[in-house]
C-alpha cells in the first residue's frame, strides 16, 4: 500500500527547523501575511519552559498556553477547575523557556473559566494578569455573550483570540464533548458568531469540533480574523493540537481527529518537526478521515 502524504512527511526527510536567529518574531502581522499568502499557520499547546522552547525550535508559530493543563498536567476531569494564578504560572513558564533559547512564538494564554463571565472589568483584569505575565494575546470561548468583552479589551490594546464550536470550558452545558454546527440552523449561528467576533475586534478564531465544510466556509467569510481548526479540517488557515496528544501522551481517549506524530519520528524534535510540515503541506488533517 502506497504511504499517504502525511506518511510521506514522517517517512522522508523532514525539511530543517530554522534557527531563531534567522526566524522572524512572530507577531500579528506576520501571521495576517502568513494568511494573505495562503500559508497555514501553526500552533501547539505548551505549559512549561523545555517543550515550549521545543516547539518553537521546530517551527511552531503560535504556543497556546492552554487551560487544557487541566486535564493533562493537573489530572482534572475538565478544563472548569483550572485557576487563573494556574495559567500565570504556566504561561510564565513557557516565557522564560522561549527567552532562555531565544525564541520566536507568538504566545496566548487562555483566561479560564469564571475569570471573563462576570463583566468586562473583570475580564480586562484577569487578561492584564495574563499579558503581564508574558502572554501576547489571550483566548476565550464563546460567541455571542463574548463580543462585547472582545470589543471591550481589544480597545484596550490586548489582543484577542476567540474560540467557537465545541468549547470546553462548557462541555456540560453541551451535553459532552460532541460536533457543533451540524444543523442547519447551528450551523448558522456559528457563522454570526464568527462574523460578530471578527468584527469585535478579534485576531484569531479557533474552531473545535466543527463539520469540515462549514469551517472552510466561516475561513472564507471572515476577511481579517484567520481560523485555526483542531477537529475542524484542514480548510481553516491553520491547525492546533495538544502537545500530549500529537506525542501519544494522554490519559483518557485520544480524540478522532488526533494523529499521533511520534509514529515513525526517532524523537520528539522530529515529532514537532513533522506536525508542523504535515500542517504546512495540508496533509494534516486528513478531511476523509475526519470528516464528521
Amino acid at each position: 500500500m502506497n504511504p499517504t502524504p502525511l506518511q510521506n512527511s514522517l517517512y522522508g526527510a523532514l525539511p530543517s527547523a530554522s534557527s531563531s536567529a534567522t526566524r522572524r518574531h512572530v507577531s500579528l502581522p506576520l501571521l495576517m501575511d502568513m494568511h494573505a499568502r495562503g500559508e497555514k499557520i501553526t500552533m501547539l499547546t505548551a505549559y512549561d519552559a523545555t517543550f515550549a522552547a521545543a516547539a518553537d525550535k521546530a517551527g511552531v508559530e503560535c504556543i497556546l498556553v492552554g487551560d487544557s493543563v487541566g486535564m493533562v498536567c493537573q489530572g482534572l476531569p475538565s478544563t472548569v477547575g483550572v485557576s487563573l494564578d494556574t495559567m500565570c504560572y504556566h504561561v510564565e513558564s513557557v516565557t522564560r523557556g522561549l527567552r532562555r533559547v531565544q525564541g520566536t512564538a507568538w504566545i496566548i494564554g487562555d483566561l479560564p473559566f469564571g475569570t471573563y463571565h462576570e463583566s468586562k472589568e473583570q475580564a480586562l483584569r484577569s487578561a492584564v494578569v495574563l499579558m503581564q505575565a508574558g502572554a501576547h494575546m489571550v483566548k476565550l470561548e464563546g460567541g455571542g455573550w463574548t463580543t462585547e468583552t472582545v470589543h471591550f479589551l481589544v480597545q484596550r490594546g490586548i489582543p484577542v483570540c476567540a474560540h467557537l464550536g465545541l468549547t470546553p470550558q462548557t462541555v456540560h452545558a453541551l451535553g459532552g464533548y460532541r460536533v457543533q454546527g451540524i444543523t442547519t440552523e447551528s450551523a448558522a449561528t456559528l457563522r454570526q458568531h464568527a462574523q460578530a467576533l471578527q468584527d469585535a475586534g478579534a485576531s484569531l478564531l479557533v474552531l473545535e469540533m466543527v463539520p469540515a465544510a462549514l469551517s472552510a466556509g466561516i475561513t472564507t467569510e471572515l476577511t481579517h480574523c484567520p481560523t485555526i481548526g483542531i477537529g475542524a479540517g484542514h480548510g481553516t488557515a491553520g491547525q492546533v493540537l495538544v502537545l500530549h496528544d500529537m506525542l501519544g501522551l494522554n490519559l483518557g481517549k485520544t480524540p478522532k481527529f488526533v494523529h499521533n506524530f511520534m509514529d515513525n519520528s526517532s524523537s520528539i524534535a522530529q515529532a514537532l518537526q513533522a506536525y508542523v510540515y504535515a500542517v504546512k503541506n495540508c496533509s494534516f488533517p486528513d478531511n476523509a478521515l475526519h470528516a464528521w
